[in-house]
């Protein structure tokens, strides 16, 4: 596995579409990386957009290569844009699940110029390990609450008739 700790996360200033010959459309993304000057990023991935909060590896780190091999990343062309880096999917940073070619995002606490975190922000611990979370916990309602029976809607109607009543007579009484 690569070195991640070269690796920092960035905020996607602007994003060019420069359209290209694959099957994905290229674009050059300009990223604050916590330097004083923004780096130009060449990615097909999908996902990236202005305002995002994406992991990238700079020019010097060290990355994996699709045969396996580790590669230092250098400053090079992709058709025709000039790259300053590499964003990273959950694959590189050792997430374990994620897309590949999908940029790994971070949540908004994470700073331009810091490491990326060790783990998926929001996955549940591994390993039984209750430590704390890089991310605050949020409550997740489901998708479908429970159904009301006829019974159940009767009794709500006439609460909210009886909180109304209740009210008009409270504003009757203050005049």
């Amino acid at each position: 596995m690569a070195d991640i700790s070269q690796y920092k996360v960035g905020i996607v200033l602007s994003v060019e579409n420069k359209g290209g010959g694959g099957k994905k459309p290229l674009k050059a993304c300009s990223v604050n990386i916590g330097e004083e000057e923004p780096i130009t990023v060449a990615t097909s991935a999908s996902n990236v957009r202005e305002g995002s909060r994406i992991v990238i590896a700079p020019i010097g780190s060290t990355i994996i290569n699709d045969s396996g091999e580790e590669q230092i990343l250098k400053k090079t062309s992709v058709g025709g844009i000039p790259s300053e880096g590499m964003f990273c999917d959950a694959g590189m940073l050792g997430w374990g699940s994620g897309a590949s070619g999908i940029a790994a995002q971070v949540p908004d606490t994470y700073e331009p110029g810091s490491s990326p975190p060790s783990t998926k922000p929001g996955a549940p611990p591994k390993n039984g390990s209750g430590g704390g979370s890089d991310v605050p916990a949020v409550e997740v309602k489901g998708l479908f609450e429970k159904k009301l029976t006829k019974e159940e809607k009767k009794k709500l109607a006439e609460e909210k008739r009886k909180a109304r009543k209740a009210a008009k007579e409270a504003k009757k009484n203050a005049e």
